[in-house]
């Protein structure tokens, strides 16, 4: 510039903001916390009237501990949906809740007690409830703050918490309707059992890891061969079968009466409770005889073995027998199997008190299989399911159920040999239970081989012991018992209802959430609602004294007393259950009180959980009219447990699922796909995000996941993460800059725009619909993709490059400027509407930056409706060609850029060689040099020389540099011919114009 040219920078409209390009999150996020909270943000859209009630039901963390980063993207899941929903024009409603009985808290408790020396149990039980009921309290204060604090918005002021008194009156009510519709009943089976916390655990309360387990081969010996007993024949054995049996009866007594029937478990504690071995039926099995042995083997030369033919090789190498050492004698017929009966490995044994001198039950099973053990199954049908229900269905329960083992997991007192002994000690490590049971066997010579085995294996989410099978008594919920209760729209039994619920009354993100759930539900046993603890709400129920569970009127069935039960917990929370006289209290007048027992158990806490929905969503003033959520979300370990007994619980009290929408995200990994552990040091805990980045990066990361599969934090993610968010950033920093000062009587409509502009209104238009029917998908991975390609491509790397030279040179008034100002101010709206349910804090700074106020706030708005009309395909797909011409146009200049033949691309005058005639036509037809950032440019239909600038990807296309002839604008950088001959020194004759 020559000295004596002025300088124009302070003519020119350049953008002002306070806008700042560093967020800050971490420090300003609290601030604008405060300030929603202040405003009452919540309550005042609840104010809105006319709107269709949209209800995510919250399912209910643990109120116990710091927040994880599962927690994190659960809750901020939840949380774009319902703003979302909010500002389609839905009153989106979202009551946060907690979970407070159980078993982890009342853990908690016990601890602290066992670190006095105390013993929990001489603690009155109702001072216990009461100090677990505090230790909850204080921990639903910290995750509350530590929720707000990823800006999750909701009814914070007043959750829900199943330990309200109004919600233990509700389940209880609950309970008792299934007490009323004949589902509940009191059975003695094996169900899942915790030693370490002595209580029964549902399915959705274990987590399987790998353990080391003792392995052995034990003998059963065949003790006599006789007709087998008609119970032991199915109907297709005829007498034909017995004949043959008989026929030969003498000669095979003599064959098989002292072999050996051989079974192979990996829990070697439940051989005192043995009362049976099964073999199945269609398996080829055979007699096999030791012909010698080697040294340290438990089996003897001449000694006979009955094995399944497939697994015999492997059995005997178990037993170090090489197969020189042993030979098939014969075939076993499953005739000749049923004709056998067996005798107990300990049996006869010195001190054992005929505890297992009783020959042992031998029949065919189904559940037997000849992959892996022997081809025979020992049955504790106290510790089995599978033994349980085939003893169950055949009527021989009593004869088969035994209880050695105690709450504690040790063996009672009086079990001969292993009186005492424990299967874990009380901090879940491996006990002497199985160690005595091997060394007694091998002892006896009842050991054919031992070993030890890695296998997955069931164990206690809450104390990360291994659970056992054990019988117990337990209280259940039939699932297929039929329910006479007026409810059968969708089935008779809650099994049929929740098959139909799910198939018929359920939407499912993602779809394969149905059949996991299906499948379910579809094999799952009976309910079982009981647990030995103290921490939770009662199964109020009575049984009367002295009678059986099976017998008339076992269970008292009054609605009067039931009522009475309701509102004296209204009135007082379960802990009235536990008071003195509370039972002759509410049985008063109705029945003598004498002829009755209370259940002390407390209910399973996914019952507690699964009732929500009639005490929140049914009751609440905030909750539905039909007691029915538009959506339950949660990872995918809830179809086993909040959804699959929410699902349970309202089937049986509802005749329905208690959702119209499922949605299931997945697990939370770090960068290399692993779990995520505390002794790996790979957590990520979403404070030291938070402190780190701010929330927003946070919820950013969540919105840029697919949360249908597992997820991937880390250092390295949140850093691109963080990148993406400092490109959103800049194009909302652009926008406010240029709107500086915007009013109402600069708008243009759109009719009087350029082509360009209306191409972005289209876009737009576009975008609207898409960010639509995302939301209503809960699709925010696909939203966010679409929307932060055309910040970052259309807008800033297209449009506001080409406008940025109107927005800055034009005179204010000028048509152009005014134009790109108010598409601004429609991007504005756009954006900050579209994204405020992802970026909270964000998008609220960048409303506030336009519109301060202390009752202002994006989060008040709806996103705004955008006009069909602004849809243009001719108009897209012009501007698609021209689009495509640029890039071949930007990309030749970069090359001069490159070779620093230019600086600028103002200092290029481009000829593009054209061969299609439309898009020649289409360049033509638009101010191509403001297009591509020129001063000049010229389109010709004529062949591209050889030395054209070509790109692959774009036929048809080429590019010669040229560079721009004249002087350069002082004021707008263009190269122009005319520059230097207006009145003011230096410029073209727009600027000129401009400066007046």
């Amino acid at each position: 510039m020559c000295a004596e040219t002025p300088d124009y920078k302070h003519t020119l409209n350049l953008p002002k903001t306070d806008f700042p390009m560093r967020a800050g999150l971490p420090k300003r996020e609290p601030g604008w916390l405060d300030r929603w909270e202040k405003i009452g943000i919540y309550d005042r859209l609840r104010e809105k009237e006319g709107r269709e009630p949209f209800t995510l039901h919250d399912g209910p963390p643990y109120a116990n501990g710091h927040l994880h980063i599962g927690h994190a993207l659960n809750k901020i899941l939840k949380d774009m949906i319902v703003r979302s929903q909010q500002m389609l024009g839905h009153d989106a409603r979202y009551v946060p809740g907690w979970d407070c009985h159980g078993l982890p808290i009342e853990w908690k408790i016990e601890e602290k007690y066992r670190a006095k020396g105390q013993d929990k149990d001489q603690v009155p039980v109702i001072d216990f409830r009461q100090e677990c009921r505090k230790f909850a309290e204080g921990w639903i204060d910290v995750q509350r703050d530590e929720f707000k604090r990823l800006g999750v918005t909701g009814n914070w002021a007043d959750p829900y918490l199943t330990m309200d008194y109004h919600a233990e009156a509700v389940i209880a009510e609950e309970f008792m309707k299934f007490l009323m519709n004949g589902t509940l009943y009191q059975g003695s089976k094996p169900v899942m059992w915790s030693p370490v916390e002595k209580t029964a655990l549902a399915e959705a309360e274990v987590e399987y890891h790998d353990k080391e387990s003792f392995t052995i081969w034990v003998k059963f010996k065949v003790a006599d061969f006789n007709l087998p007993d008609e119970d032991r024949m199915s109907e297709e054995e005829t007498s034909e079968m017995r004949e043959a049996v008989a026929a030969t009866l003498a000669e095979t007594r003599e064959k098989f009466v002292g072999a050996n029937v051989v079974i192979w478990t990996t829990t070697p504690w439940t051989i005192p409770s043995n009362k049976a071995v099964v073999y199945g039926a269609e398996y080829d099995y055979g007699l096999y005889e030791v012909l010698d042995t080697p040294e340290e083997c438990w089996a003897a030369k001449g000694e006979r073995y009955i094995l399944a033919d497939k697994l015999a090789a492997q059995t005997f190498e178990r037993a170090r027998l090489d197969e020189s050492q042993w030979r098939r004698v014969s075939d076993v017929t499953s005739h000749q199997l049923a004709a056998m009966s067996l005798a107990h490995p300990l049996a006869g044994a010195e001190g054992s008190e005929g505890e297992w001198d009783d020959l042992r039950d031998f029949r065919a099973a189904d559940f037997v299989t000849d992959e892996e053990g022997t081809g025979f199954v020992h049955c504790a049908p106290s510790h089995g399911m599978e033994e349980y229900e085939l003893y169950r269905d055949l009527g021989m329960l009593g004869q088969v159920i035994t209880y050695n083992v105690m709450d504690d997991g040790s063996f009672r007192e009086s079990l001969p040999f292993f009186g005492g002994k424990r299967i874990l000690k009380p901090n879940g490590k491996e006990g002497d239970a199985n160690k005595a049971v091997i060394d007694k066997l091998v002892e006896v010579g009842g050991l054919l081989a031992r070993g030890k085995i890695k296998h997955s294996y069931p164990h206690s989410w809450r104390s990360k012991a291994p659970v056992i099978y054990r019988n117990t008594p337990q209280w259940f919920a039939a699932v297929d018992q039929k329910l006479a209760d007026g409810m059968g729209e969708y089935g008779d039994t809650i099994r049929e209802r929740a098959l139909t619920s799910i198939d018929k009354l359920v939407e499912w993100t993602p779809k394969t959430g149905r059949n996991r759930l299906y499948s379910m539900i579809e094999a799952r046993p009976d309910w079982v609602l009981s647990r030995q603890r103290a921490w939770g709400v009662p199964l109020t129920c009575f049984v009367k004294k002295n009678a059986l569970p099976t017998d008339e009127g076992f269970l008292l069935k009054s609605d009067e007393v039931n009522a009475r039960v309701v509102a004296e917990f209204e009135k007082g929370g379960a802990d009235v259950w536990y008071e003195d006289g509370f039972k002759e209290r509410v049985l008063g007048n109705l029945v003598n009180a004498e002829e009755y027992e209370q259940v002390f158990d407390v209910l399973d806490v996914w019952f507690d959980s699964g009732s929500t929905h009639a005490f929140v969503l049914r009751d609440r003033p905030d909750g539905t009219p039909d007691g029915i959520a538009d959506l339950y979300l949660e990872g995918t370990d809830q179809h086993r447990g909040w959804f699959h007994s929410s699902l349970l619980q309202a089937c049986g009290t509802k005749g329905r699922a208690p959702y119209r929408g499922v949605l299931t995200h997945g697990f939370t990994l770090d960068e290399k796909g692993r779990k995520m552990s505390k002794s790996e040091g790979n957590t990520v805990a979403p404070e030291d995000v938070t402190k780190q980045y701010g929330a927003d990066i946070l919820r950013l990361w969540v919105a840029q996941s697919d949360y249908t599969q597992d997820l991937r934090i880390g250092d390295e993610i949140l850093k691109g993460t963080a990148d993406s968010y400092r490109r959103l950033r800049n194009t909302l920093r652009f926008i406010l800059g240029n709107l500086a000062g915007f009013e109402e009587s600069e708008r243009v409509a759109v009719e009087d725009m350029p082509e360009l502009d209306r191409w972005v209104l289209h876009r737009v238009a576009e975008l609207d619909e898409i960010v639509r029917k995302g939301f209503d998908a809960y699709d925010f991975q696909g939203v966010l993709q679409q929307v932060f390609n055309f910040a970052t491509l259309d807008l800033s790397s297209v449009y506001f490059d080409i406008r940025k030279d109107a927005l800055y040179c034009d005179p204010e008034g000028g048509l152009e400027r005014r134009v790109a100002r108010t598409v601004l101010d429609i991007l504005f709206h756009r954006l900050t509407t579209w994204l405020a349910p992802i970026l909270v804090f964000t998008m609220e700074e960048v409303w506030l930056e336009r519109f301060p106020g202390d009752d202002s706030s994006v989060h008040l708005v709806d996103i705004p409706e955008t006009p069909a009309a602004w849809r243009d395909e001719a108009l897209a797909t012009k501007w698609a060609g021209i689009r495509r011409a640029r890039r071949v146009i930007t990309a030749a200049l970069e090359v001069q850029r490159r070779d620093k033949v230019i600086g600028a691309s103002l200092e290029a005058a481009p000829v593009v060689h054209v061969e299609d005639a439309g898009l020649a036509e289409a360049l033509r037809s638009v101010d191509l040099a403001d297009v591509c950032i020129t001063s000049v440019i010229s389109v010709t239909t004529d062949p591209s020389p050889s030395e054209a600038f070509r790109l692959p990807e774009v036929e048809g296309v080429g590019v010669v540099f040229e560079t721009a002839e004249g002087e350069k604008c002082q004021r707008c950088w263009k190269i122009l011919p005319d520059v230097g001959t207006h009145k003011h020194p230096g410029t073209c004759h727009r600027c000129n114009d401009a400066l007046g």
